[in-house]
């Protein structure tokens, strides 16, 4: 095949500028990994932060289609489910959960019913649920004896997972993945994210934890699959939305909510894979 046929068959180059975004991806990463074992609590204001950052910029967002999420209750709601889980573990976080939805429907009913308040209160349920309910799985292995290392693990993981991806993709991505919802993510890319993510996995469990191979490669393949699906699903959001962008927070990724939505879905996934084979 010719060089031309080669390239027209390969998807297009990602967006970003590459410089940029490597030297603010390494920083936030240190930045998250020196927090996170100077101390964890310290560790956990970085999370309350990212989790507000990205809540506010899903608010600016949802204004386009002339949705308001009840921004104080979700703040509000943020801190507590992320303490909660922390401090007191899953039962709670379930409980401020579903306190933080109830406080958002009524403080949005207290300011007007209808079908506008119908729609700006399953808005903000869905944020509830979408970034601090995710990430309180988060906190809750960073509450664990060993926590740091398995924060640091489902990070890596998460790292990889894109990392993989990218570089795999930019050098020999030519079959689309999703090409109707994320024309840039081809099966190649998906392929380079597994080999990285399972090796990292792998490795990963046996520094921190002494454990099996096997439980980092199913650590490899849960993040890859969650990951994908939670970048998939805000590309259909920003799609519906008319976004390149959840906003310009990051410079050289766009909005902290594009470097979140992988990570808040993996979240879950990580924490019962470790919780089951690798208990503290």
């Amino acid at each position: 095949m010719s060089q031309t046929a080669i390239a027209a068959t390969r998807t297009p180059r990602p967006g970003r500028d590459l410089p940029v975004a490597i030297v603010v991806g390494v920083a936030m990463l240190v930045a998250v990994v020196a927090s996170l074992f100077i101390r964890k609590e310290a560790f956990a204001v970085v999370a309350v932060l990212a989790v507000s950052a990205g809540l506010w910029e899903l608010a600016q967002a949802f204004t386009r289609r002339n949705i308001h999420l009840p921004l104080l209750p979700l703040l509000v709601g943020a801190i507590g489910i992320l303490v909660s889980a922390y401090t007191a573990g899953p039962e709670a976080l379930f409980v401020a959960f579903m306190l933080t939805v109830g406080g958002v429907v009524v403080w949005r009913v207290l300011d007007g019913s209808g079908q506008p308040a119908l729609r700006d209160a399953t808005a903000g349920a869905f944020a509830a649920a979408y970034l601090p309910f995710l990430g309180g799985f988060v906190m809750l292995m960073l509450a664990e004896p060993d926590g740091a290392a398995r924060v640091m693990l489902f990070i890596l993981l998460c790292v990889a997972s894109d990392v993989g991806g990218y570089t795999v993709g930019v050098l020999l991505g030519r079959h689309p993945l999703a090409p109707s919802v994320s024309p840039k993510k081809t099966w190649e890319g998906l392929a380079g994210s597994l080999i990285l993510a399972c090796v990292v996995g792998v490795v990963g469990v046996q520094v921190a934890f002494d454990g099996e191979p096997l439980v980092g490669v199913i650590l490899g393949l849960a993040t890859v699959v969650t990951a994908t699906l939670g970048d998939l699903a805000e590309s259909m959001l920003k799609r519906d939305l008319e976004l390149k962008d959840m906003g310009r927070l990051v410079p050289g990724h766009g909005g902290l909510l594009d470097r979140l939505d992988s990570l808040v879905l993996t979240a879950p996934a990580v924490y019962v894979v470790l919780t089951v084979f690798q208990p503290a």
